[in-house]
Order: structure tokens, then sequence, then C-alpha cells
């Protein structure tokens, strides 16, 4: 499927993307070429394809221990803050 002029500009300004008139057609080979791809994919069979959460069937993820190790820093952290209530940082007000 061969995409417009139109198509592509469309697609350029959904995408907040500014072209140049002469990367146009360009754009226009290169998308084209990317939709005729999807057209292909969408064309093979599917059928007794069962959908698969993992591309590994049967493994797990190992995991790390949950162990701490890194100390509670937040106090020295507050310590530059201009000011803190209760441990939390106090900003200004920018909503009104």
């Amino acid at each position: 499927m061969a995409l417009t002029r139109a198509q592509v500009e469309g697609i350029a300004h959904l995408a907040r993307l500014e072209l140049d008139p002469a990367e146009v057609p360009q754009y226009e080979q290169s998308l084209s070429r990317i939709v005729d791809f999807i057209g292909e994919l969408e064309r093979a069979s599917t059928t007794g394809v069962a959908p698969m959460a993992h591309p590994l069937a049967g493994l797990v993820q190992r995991l790390r221990a949950d162990e701490i190790t890194e100390q509670d820093d937040h106090a020295r952290y507050q310590r530059n803050a201009p000011e803190v209530v209760s441990g939390l940082y106090l900003v200004p007000k920018v909503i009104e």
C-alpha cells in the first residue's frame, strides 16, 4: 500500500514532526514499505499457535533475596532542604 504525500504529512503532524518538503518522498517510500511488511505479517497463518506470556515456557525469573543493602539516609538528605515538616519536603505552591 503506497502512502500519499497527504497521509505522510498527516502522520508527521500527529507525531509533531516538522518535515522539509524535500524529505517527504523519502518518508513516503519508507513508511509504505513498513505498511507493506505489516500486511505480510497479517497474512501469516497463526492457526494452532497458542498465545504465550513468556517466550521460554517453564522457566521462571530468578529473583534476588529481599535484603536491605542501603542505609536510610533521608534525615541527612533533608538537612539540605529549605523546609521540612514531619519528614516531608515543603515546596512553594505553584497551582492556585
